[in-house]
């Protein structure tokens, strides 16, 4: 199968504003805002920021006024979030958002929405909800949208939101891809390490898709780290402090700042934090070029989708730049 399968696929970023040792929180916002004018550059189709909360290794706790930074320093690429975590917010305010933001870039911004609550505990509690609170999120999104279109029962009215049309996309963890078909929704689902399961959300959000007035077809974006460099080694030394820090969290509780690739490869771990990093590296598209192209190529024929959310966070900002600018390669060569 020839290239022309990535040539026809859009690509986009989605980055998480990861914090790294040794580095302020501030500068991990200035870094995502100077990656999105990047990303632009090379010819990428979106570039989108994450919500999250508590979380020491990640700065980006407001999408909406991250997006409203990287939308005033690009000109032409759609920026929107992945995702703004609806549970954790009234539908109002989140349609107010979004409607500020597409009336001051108008034609450039997404709303991609998840359903997670915070982190732990503590950080629910920290906001007011509960695991409970996600159960509720296709009533939620059902309510978001009606303040576009004007049709809420409250008789209240959202400004400057009604009227306006700004692409709403579900990112389907759990029950996601069925809720995601059936209010016609386009559908961004992770991971590529798994792809029985990815599979299995990508043949639901199909098989149950319901058109709508927001798309008239199913529209598939697979989100995932992708890892181009000039050698196999470099390309999982890209991966190496992101998956120390899944490591680490997921043995001591927290997720910390990204270290180093050095320190972490010299680093003694445990059994147990061995076996989660080792896994953490396994299953990326990470390698040369003509190996991710490879990888990519099978990936998108055996999904059919549309688009490609690239994920990737690394603690060496060029190295991670480069990679970006070797996949930018594949799809857009002549750029």
């Amino acid at each position: 199968m020839s290239s022309t399968v990535i040539a026809r696929t859009r690509f986009s970023v989605l980055d998480r504003s990861r914090t790294r040792e040794g580095h302020p929180p501030a500068e991990a916002l200035r870094d995502t805002v100077a990656l999105a004018r990047e990303a632009e550059a090379l010819g990428y189709h979106r570039f989108w920021v994450s919500e999250h909360h508590g979380v020491p290794g990640v700065a980006g706790s407001a999408p909406t006024v991250l997006a409203a930074a990287v939308a005033s320093a690009t000109r032409t690429i759609r920026v929107g979030t992945g995702g703004v975590m609806l549970p954790n917010h009234r539908p109002l305010v989140v349609a107010e958002q979004f409607g500020v933001l597409e009336a001051l870039f108008p034609g450039r911004v997404d709303m991609g929405l998840g359903r997670s609550v915070g982190f732990t505990d503590g950080v629910r509690r920290a906001l007011g909800r509960d695991k409970g609170d996600a159960e509720d999120f296709a009533a939620q999104l059902g309510e978001l949208l009606d303040w576009f279109t004007g049709s809420s029962p409250t008789g209240v009215h959202a400004r400057p939101s009604e009227g306006l049309t700004v692409p709403p996309f579900v990112l389907a963890m759990g029950e996601g891809a069925e809720i995601a078909a059936r209010a016609g929704l386009p559908m961004v689902i992770g991971d590529l390490r798994n792809r029985e399961r990815l599979l299995r959300g990508v043949d639901r959000y199909r098989t149950l898709f319901r058109p709508s007035p927001w798309a008239a077809e199913p529209y598939v974006v697979i989100s995932g780290t992708i890892a181009v460099a000039g050698t196999e080694a470099e390309a999982r030394r890209l991966l190496a402090p992101e998956a120390w820090s899944m490591a680490y969290s997921r043995t001591h509780g927290t997720f910390p700042p990204l270290a180093p690739a050095e320190s972490v490869e010299a680093r003694p771990m445990t059994a147990k934090e061995r076996g989660f990093y080792e896994s953490g590296l396994a299953g990326h598209l990470a390698g040369t070029g003509d190996q991710v192209a490879h990888e990519l190529e099978t990936v998108l024929k055996e999904t059919g989708a549309e688009e490609v959310l690239v994920t990737t966070s690394s603690y060496d900002r060029p190295a991670l730049l480069d990679s970006y600018r070797r996949l930018a390669a594949l799809f857009a060569p002549g750029r």
